[in-house]
């Protein structure tokens, strides 16, 4: 890493509390992770986002796990560094919301 200090996994307590404020992300089956599904007008939105999430998760040195087919980004969220969720997915959850404006859904 970049210099940035340890992180460390988010507790049972602190995981509930972070979750309420997020909309729509769900924990992935199986994954100590949350996931969420965003779909946009094209590919070009799309894509779009996905380059301000990038810039922003660089800078963050923490990057996100997505697939991105025509108008629809899958995305998934987990520190590898601390073998779970930590606080850096939610602040970059929450990032992602903030940007996405109505896209994000999620899906069954």
């Amino acid at each position: 890493m970049s210099g940035n200090p340890a992180v460390s996994k988010l507790t049972g307590k602190e995981r509930e509390k972070a979750l309420e404020k997020l909309k729509g992300w769900s924990k992935v089956k199986g994954r100590d992770a949350i996931g969420k599904t965003f779909r946009f007008k094209d590919f070009n939105e799309a894509f779009g986002f996905m380059s301000r999430v990038a810039l922003a998760a660089e800078k963050m040195d923490h990057h996100p796990e997505w697939a991105n087919v025509y108008n629809r980004v899958d995305v998934t969220l987990t520190t590898h560094d601390a073998n779970g969720l930590s606080k850096r997915d939610i602040e970059l959850a929450a990032f992602i919301d903030r940007i996405s404006g109505k896209a994000g859904r999620k899906e069954a």
